[in-house]
């Protein structure tokens, strides 16, 4: 059974999930301008660093730079990213491991849009950030995991 060149159909989307507790992964591709693809490489560092990377791979196929909005691209696996999306190494990794939980959830058939799915988008990425400044040996990657969670704190309190 190969992985389904799109996720859209009821039947990719059973393929996909059944090929994923097979212990299926991707092999993680990036594309873009060579810029984009080094603050990229920085990103997946973070991310290893905290161990995520197998996460991100089961769920994410590519990542792929645009010149529009980032986004998840259920569909196709793929995180696209603008230049802006990845020049913070540390909060770019939060954000994509935010973007494979959702994909996970909508592989699951949960809800992965609205208020409810958000706050468990959101408690994901906060995680992400606690484990990477608990595990990594970098000052300044710790420092930077310390100021978004005290701003993701700060923005829960303004609700």
């Amino acid at each position: 059974m190969k992985f389904p060149e799109r996720v859209y159909t009821a039947k990719e989307v059973k393929t996909a999930r059944e090929l994923i507790n097979k212990g299926y992964k991707h092999s993680l591709t990036v594309e873009g301008s060579s810029d984009f693809k080094e603050k990229v490489r920085q990103v997946l560092e973070r991310i290893r660093a905290a161990g995520y990377y197998e996460f991100l791979r089961i769920y994410i196929r590519q990542i792929i730079e645009i010149d529009g909005l980032t986004q998840l691209r259920e569909a196709e696996a793929a995180i696209w990213a603008n230049k802006f999306a990845v020049e913070n190494p540390v909060d770019a990794a939060s954000l994509f491991v935010q973007k494979a939980n959702h994909m996970k959830e909508y592989l699951e058939g949960k809800l992965y849009y609205g208020g409810i799915a958000e706050k468990r988008s959101v408690e994901k990425r906060i995680e992400f950030l606690e484990i990477l400044k608990k595990k990594s040996q970098d000052k300044s990657v710790k420092e930077e995991c310390e100021r978004l969670l005290q701003m993701w704190e700060d923005s829960s309190l303004a609700y």
